[in-house]
């Protein structure tokens, strides 16, 4: 056993006497006198399991009590890998500090499907520049994925709903065989633990149902160290539960999970309050990615725009945009500290039957868009900077989220030929203030003072003006960010540095310190 990976305690024991969900065995831990308690499950076939998430290296003993009883001790060997994924201000470390940078990707249905999608599947994503994959628990009823899984989570009751109690082993195992397989990639799973699209009643189950399904699911998965919450996608689209049904789920995940990994809820119209104290980050479906800063600025966590729309040819429109808009939105949301998540949504013209087609974002298959390379060109940039990327200071969107106090501030330094702009700009309402984030926006994001950029999406400028500190040297790069290329531009730069550009879309500067 390694520290930062799942141990796994196995027994033989006697058949629950009531309900499977019911049976219980608990593990306390301890190390160096500080002890752990997780609860364990039964797994079946007269099998018990406690997992357990051994967050240091070093000796454990352990003391099993309940259905069965045992007392042992393991050695934790030190970490090969980097441990959970944490929220660290507003950007992501693994648990050893190693900064975490999510490219993440859409498979909802992924663990509902066949053998052989689900290895092609898997056969693309090592191939593919995601380390996060937003996927589901329960199957999903919606256009272009109609199918049922192999297995479903519970077993039934006699008048056809589901009984929580009595959960079905064989769905449980080929699960976790999913969770396993994208861990061993260095893929983060986003795990959605509810959602509104159903025809076969998992969104209308009772809420004293939820959270025995939840209790279950968590003594199954909370050890995996791959695994984040989603506690639903979208939220608010499900007819059955109240804004105090969602609060009590939020809790109780929190709860509930011995080691509290990444928590949030992906909205449909209605944004979750990302200031609850057990959320951990932001999860936004939005089309104007200006909203990054502020929502930055408003909660100071972490913001992933889990869907922005979709690189494909649908006749939705989330699901039809380009691969060019794709990939903008990944540098959006990067330049303004905020990180993408990736979705594809091409369908064969000359299907007939969309809802046994295999659409990526729903089923998962291969990768045929253009957006997935260059969003690999973006990773491979963003992880050789110094650190991870805020907004720059003093850019024009930012002016948006200063309060009047600061603003005042602001407008006293400010040069005297300027000042009317600014007074202007301060009388702005937050409907007005909207507006301006959607259509005039600078994206630009810098590491302290040893690295900053510049994303200029559409601008088809042939020269752009970019400042630099007058107390260090940069190199100064163009990029070409659909054409994947870096063009020196200047050496050793600082000040005002006027750069030419080849007046086309979809441009960026980077200016990085020279040492």
């Amino acid at each position: 056993m390694r520290q930062y990976e799942m141990a796994e305690l196995s027994f033989r024991g006697p058949e629950p006497k009531g309900a499977p969900t019911d049976a219980e065995i608990t593990g306390t831990f301890a190390k160096d006198g500080v002890e752990k308690t997780v609860p364990g499950f039964y797994a079946g076939d007269g099998t018990y399991k406690i997992r357990f998430y051994p967050e240091e290296a070093g000796t454990y003993t352990y003391k099993v009590t309940g259905e069965v009883t045992a007392e042992g001790s393991f050695i934790a060997e030190k970490a090969a890998g980097h441990g959970m994924v944490k929220a660290v201000g507003t950007h992501f470390e693994y648990e050893d500090g190693t900064p975490f940078y999510p490219f993440g990707t859409t498979i909802y249905a992924l663990a509902h499907q066949t053998k052989d999608l689900m290895a092609e599947t898997m056969e693309t994503l090592k191939k593919a520049p995601f380390n996060k994959v937003r996927m589901c628990v329960f199957p999903k009823d919606y256009r272009y994925n109609k199918n049922d899984p192999a297995f479903f989570p519970f077993a039934k009751r006699e008048d056809g709903s589901w009984d929580v109690t009595h959960p079905d082993c064989r769905f449980w195992d080929a699960f976790e065989e999913k969770i396993t397989a994208l861990g061993s990639m260095g893929i983060e799973v986003d795990l959605i633990l509810f959602h509104p699209y159903d025809r076969w009643g998992f969104a209308s189950m009772s809420q004293q149902d939820n959270l025995i399904y939840l209790s279950y699911l968590m003594k199954r998965f909370a050890a995996y160290p791959n695994i984040w919450w989603s506690l639903s996608n979208e939220y608010d689209f499900t007819p059955t539960k109240t804004l105090e049904d969602w609060e009590e789920i939020e809790k109780a995940v929190h709860d509930l999970d011995p080691y509290h990994h990444l928590e949030s809820c992906h909205n449909g119209f209605h944004y979750w309050d990302a200031t609850r104290k057990d959320i951990t980050h932001s999860s936004l479906q939005v089309k104007s990615l200006p909203v990054v800063a502020h929502e930055r600025a408003r909660t100071g966590k972490p913001v992933m725009i889990d869907e922005c729309s979709y690189e494909g040819n649908l006749n939705e429109s989330w699901g039809a945009i380009s691969g060019e808009e794709m990939t903008a939105h990944f540098w959006q949301a990067i330049a303004l500290g905020g990180y993408c998540t990736h979705g594809e949504t091409f369908l064969d013209p000359d299907t007939k039957d969309e809802d046994s087609a295999v659409v990526f974002w729903a089923k998962g298959g291969k990768l045929i868009g253009k957006s997935p390379e260059r969003i690999a060109w973006l990773r491979n940039i963003v992880e050789s900077l110094p650190g991870p990327i805020d907004p720059q200071t003093g850019g024009f969107g930012n002016l948006f989220d200063l309060s009047s106090e600061e603003m005042d501030d602001f407008i006293d330094k400010a040069p005297k030929q300027h000042k009317f702009f600014f007074n202007s700009m301060k009388r702005l309402t937050e409907y007005e203030k909207g507006i301006l984030r959607a259509g005039e926006y600078t994206y630009a994001g810098q590491v302290g003072e040893k690295a900053y950029l510049w994303y200029l999406y559409r601008q088809t400028s042939a020269r752009y003006e970019i400042l630099l500190p007058e107390t260090h040297t940069y190199k100064v790069e163009v990029l070409d960010t659909w054409e994947m290329t870096r063009t020196t531009f200047a050496e050793h730069a600082s000040g005002s540095v006027l750069v030419r550009l080849p007046g086309k879309e979809y441009m960026a500067i980077l200016a990085t310190i020279e040492a």
